[in-house]
């Protein structure tokens, strides 16, 4: 996420803050011990099962929150794990996971159109019972200087095949097929469930936790579809962006080179709306950081080992001492033993973009057709590793699209990293996150040349030899237990 093509007047916010900000909603994070038990899951809230807490401290935050917006209107912005099927009980159960890493002590706080976000946010800062207030960022994607996408003339060219012999696909699905109970969160813009080469592709169960409101984008943004319903099904007619990552991790073959995951199914999880901007041919996915961290732990919840997350916030852009966007998040998913898969931007600069940025994510950039780092790729010393990310064909919303971006390499690494699962898992082995990265970056095909470049990590995904890596350490790792390396 990068600053909009939308006006920036905010009166709502920060002077200094840089990103847009929704002026009708902000995060507030409890210190541990303090979160307010009464206050219900935002799920229960969306489907009427419960009506949002008007209060919450009976205290400072309320007093606080209701002069400045005229009253409380809070939700739990995470369900609890063990309830996630206990429909008006989702605020009930969390467990200490959830709590150490802040999941259970987020809120989503409502108010109306024009409330002094930033004031609130600053005054509840200083209170001691509050850990962290920040505003609900708008995401957009593709982020920063996208290349975009690109309708192909035909799908049989044998330079669709070039990106796949890059990462090693044939080998490595003559490996491992994959397992179909193991799944990857495609936290994105949303699929099209009927296109014919993805179909089996997608578990039953998926979400849309967009929930914007036409009051949340700038004049001259028009919201476009399904943007505030709540449902179960992720459903894209759009954006396509998220269609792109998932031919990428799932495709039948049919038309386009197979899906590097092989057997493994997506899970959709769409967490990006769409929007029509000034100046922008094609639709826009747009999303706030509440809609994206919902999603992601949704998807843990719901049984996903690794997540794909083809979009980011500019670490510049943030206002200083603030919260980085999607931290407890990342940090909840990892210690669920999900492996993280994110793009590290298309800026072209050495920079920082969150979440790729965080240690526990497989933070991926982008190689040209020729295997040199892209111009647009951006580059720093969190980068694990780089895959193509240059005219990829994949899958459109309804045929086939040539894919250029970070957004699209970090789907290659994905899928590398569900394979990795599915075989660990053949063999009553779980593979973390960190195992994960590292058999990744240890198997990495160096750069052509053996050119070493800085800020794009330790070369081009071999998803082949990574299973071959994660082989060999099966061999030096006897018993149940988790993965070791050789003494």
């Amino acid at each position: 996420m990068t600053r909009p093509p939308m006006n920036l007047a905010m009166p709502w916010a920060d002077p200094d803050d840089r990103l847009y900000s929704s002026p009708t909603s902000f995060l507030v994070k409890f210190k541990l011990g303090e979160a307010p038990g009464h206050a219900p899951a935002a799920l229960d809230v969306f489907q009427c099962c419960h009506d949002p807490a008007h209060h919450l401290d009976g205290g400072p935050i309320d007093r606080v929150v209701s002069r400045y917006a005229g009253g409380v209107r809070a939700a739990r912005l995470h369900a609890a794990a063990r309830n996630l099927d206990r429909v008006g009980c989702r605020h009930q159960g969390y467990d200490d996971v959830e709590e150490i890493t802040g999941i259970a002590r987020t809120y989503l706080l409502r108010v109306p159109s024009g409330a002094p976000i930033a004031h609130i946010c600053d005054c509840l800062r200083q209170l001691p019972t509050v850990e962290s207030a920040m505003p609900n960022y708008i995401a957009l994607t593709p982020f920063d200087a996208a290349p975009g996408l690109e309708r192909p003339t035909r799908t049989d060219d044998e330079t669709a095949w070039a990106p796949r012999h890059m990462v090693g696909l044939t080998e490595a699905l003559e490996l491992e097929r994959g397992d179909p109970g193991i799944l990857v969160g495609l936290i994105d813009s949303g699929v099209a469930p009927g296109h014919r080469e993805l179909a089996g592709s997608f578990r039953a169960g998926g979400y849309d936790t967009v929930k914007l409101q036409p009051g949340d984008v700038a004049p001259g943004v028009r919201l476009l579809g399904d943007y505030s319903d709540d449902d179960t099904e992720p459903n894209d007619d759009f954006v396509g962006h998220g269609m792109g990552c998932a031919g990428i991790i799932a495709a039948q073959g049919l038309e386009m080179p197979p899906g590097l995951a092989g057997a493994c199914r997506i899970l959709p999880m769409r967490a990006l709306g769409a929007a029509k901007v000034p100046q922008k041919i094609n639709p826009i996915g747009l999303g706030a950081i509440a809609d994206l961290d919902l999603a992601a732990t949704l998807a843990v919840n719901l049984g996903t080992k690794v997540l794909n997350l083809s979009f980011g916030t500019s670490d510049a852009l943030l206002v200083p001492g603030m919260p980085r966007p999607h931290e407890d998040t990342i940090a909840y998913a990892a210690a669920r033993g999900c492996v993280i898969v994110a793009a590290s931007g298309n800026s072209g600069q050495d920079e920082i973009f969150w979440p790729a940025a965080f240690p526990n994510v497989i933070a991926i950039g982008a190689v040209n057709e020729q295997g040199q780092p892209a111009d647009f790729s951006t580059r720093g010393d969190h980068v694990a590793l780089c895959a193509p990310g240059a005219r990829i064909l994949t899958t459109s919303l309804s045929s086939y699209q040539y894919a250029t971006g970070t957004s699209f390499a970090a789907p290659f690494v994905a899928a590398a990293a569900a394979l990795l699962v599915s075989r660990a898992a053949s063999r009553a082995r779980p593979l973390s996150g960190s195992e994960a990265r590292d058999i990744l970056i240890r198997s990495a095909r160096p750069f052509p040349g053996g050119v070493q470049h800085s800020g794009c990590g330790a070369g081009i995904l071999d998803a082949a030899a990574a299973l071959t890596t994660l082989d060999e350490m099966l061999v030096h790792s006897p018993g149940p237990g988790g993965l070791r390396h050789a003494a």
